[in-house]
């Protein structure tokens, strides 16, 4: 399994979050990932900052650093034909080390056009007309496509790698499956679910890679890593099928006001203790995961986890 780094948007500003990167690089980590959001989770977290621009100064910053979105959602906020161009401008700025992670959105980063927030089964139809635009351009040539849900007029991306992206669709259930296996080059769950990696293979996903991403706090003081991973994730618990419908920190706020540190402390492995943090990579190998990103709670803790990951965590990891 290749273990990544996140580049959580929520809890880190932009110049922060290249350093990070940087040191991940540097650190051993053998991809990076970057949530794309306009607003935290939590104002605890206190930090939105544009995904694509940070890619940009990442791919610069970084010599091979493989990237990827984990996840962009090109239906309400972004057109498809413009996450198009975006993925192609990263992928020549990173000289071919860019995935596109594309999924369905949550209401908390798409409501800010105000154009509503559609229910699941449309959100579905959605994503998967965007893809099939997405591809479109990335083959090159004028398109143009008049479809239920978005309209294209005469795009065209005049800036195209030799390789385009390679698309990752996340997934959550049965129809989210069928489209990834239908139209993507690799799945994306948060999940350790082997019926949701079986589906997409079922579908035609078979022998794609499978990216996964797990929550961890690393702390030298577990009581500290706890309060840090209860104020800031405390939100993770709630499954996507709550969390994708919220529509702002306060929502969130109020959702989870009941969660006890002790109950995110169960799910999320606080301290320094390796065997905790290999405990919750275990689950993403034994369901077939073949990439898994890690997120350290707490944006003025990477630093230190950078430190521990290269010389403790990754080398427990790669022995495990």
């Amino acid at each position: 399994m290749r273990i990544g780094y996140t580049l959580m948007t929520e809890q880190r500003g932009p110049r922060d979050l290249v350093a990070d990167a940087v040191r991940a690089e540097r650190a051993g980590f053998d991809f990076a990932v970057v949530s794309d959001h306009y607003f935290p989770w939590l104002d605890e977290q206190g930090h939105a900052p544009y995904a694509w621009a940070v890619l940009g100064a990442v791919a610069q910053a970084t010599a091979e650093l493989p990237l990827m979105t984990y996840v962009t959602c090109p239906t309400v906020r972004y057109h498809p034909a413009v996450v198009a161009q975006k993925a192609a401008t990263v992928q020549l700025l990173s000289e071919g080390r860019f995935r596109l992670g594309l999924g369905s959105g949550e209401n908390l980063n798409e409501h800010v056009v105000g154009r509503g927030w559609p229910p699941v089964a449309v959100r579905q139809e959605m994503l998967a007309e965007a893809v099939e635009i997405i591809r479109a351009l990335f083959a090159g040539g004028y398109v143009t496509h008049h479809g239920r849900h978005f309209q294209v007029d005469g795009a065209k991306l005049w800036d195209l790698p030799e390789q385009p992206p390679p698309i990752g669709v996340a997934v959550s259930g049965p129809v989210s499956c069928a489209t990834a296996g239908r139209l993507a080059d690799l799945v994306i769950a948060v999940q350790p679910e082997r019926e949701l990696l079986t589906a997409f293979a079922e579908a035609g996903g078979a022998g794609k890679p499978a990216v996964g991403q797990v929550p961890v706090c690393f702390d030298r003081d577990r009581d500290a890593a706890v309060a840090r991973a209860h104020a800031q994730f405390r939100w993770f618990g709630g499954g996507w099928k709550v969390n994708a419908d919220l529509p702002g920190t306060a929502a969130f706020a109020a959702a989870n006001q009941y969660v006890r540190p002790e109950d995110v402390a169960g799910s999320i492995p606080c301290g320094d203790r390796v065997e905790d943090f290999l405990d919750a990579v275990r689950p993403y190998a034994a369901a077939g995961f073949d990439e898994l990103a890690l997120i350290q709670v707490g944006g003025e803790s990477q630093p230190a986890f950078a430190d521990w990951a290269e010389h403790e965590l990754l080398p427990a990891l790669r022995a495990a």
